[in-house]
């Protein structure tokens, strides 16, 4: 397994709270870093698409993300956008309960988000999704993985994977990021690997 690599946690809105399984990763993982986004209560795409960027930019190390909610759309925006050089630091990401955009009832400040990426990430990537999660349809974020091409995780009935729903530290989720970099290190010497799209196991634009 890799013994060098930094884990870039992201937040998503109003960032993560102390108790927060994210605030738990940065305090107990040496290699855990926090991605700051800024304005946390008024976030835009162009702004954590960009601070995203120089978090990236300035790893020597291979990058795993680790991004919650919002969070998971700044990743896909960014993936989007981002230069060779950068997409080639990363290795892996763990998506993890992202909401749904689109929904004419989403919080306005996640709306800003609208429409959901629908490229295909160019990294490895696990996306985790719960059946009670209150910011988006398990069947919403089934369609996500598919588009990202991401490896499906369907958490059952655990809310919004926070403090709120009781997630902790989330074993699970160390468990998920584990899977990751382990098959990093196993295809280490190929210039690309993708984790096929899975369903549970345990092309728009961007608008101007």
């Amino acid at each position: 397994m890799t013994s060098k690599f930094d884990e870039l946690i992201i937040p998503g809105l109003f960032d993560s709270g102390p108790e927060h399984w994210q605030s738990h990763w940065l305090r107990n993982r040496p290699q855990a870093l926090k991605v700051d986004l800024g304005a946390w209560d008024d976030p835009t795409t162009d702004q954590w698409v960009a601070r995203l960027d120089r978090a990236i930019a300035r790893r020597r190390q291979p990058v795993f993300l680790v991004a919650h909610s919002l969070g998971c759309l700044a990743v896909a925006w960014w993936a989007q956008q981002a230069s060779t050089d950068r997409l080639h630091k990363v290795k892996a990401a763990l998506l993890v309960t992202p909401p749904d955009v689109d929904r004419p009832d989403a919080h306005r400040l996640v709306r800003r988000f609208a429409p959901a990426p629908g490229t295909r990430l160019p990294f490895p990537s696990i996306l985790v999704a719960s059946r009670s999660d209150p910011h988006a349809s398990f069947s919403s974020v089934a369609d996500l993985a598919q588009l990202w091409g991401a490896r499906l995780i369907d958490a059952g009935d655990a809310g919004h994977i926070n403090v709120e729903s009781g997630a902790d530290d989330w074993p699970d989720g160390i468990a998920l990021l584990d899977r990751l970099r382990l098959d990093h290190a196993r295809h280490a010497g190929s210039s690309h690997v993708r984790v096929p799209a899975r369903h549970p196991i345990g092309k728009r634009n961007r608008p101007a």
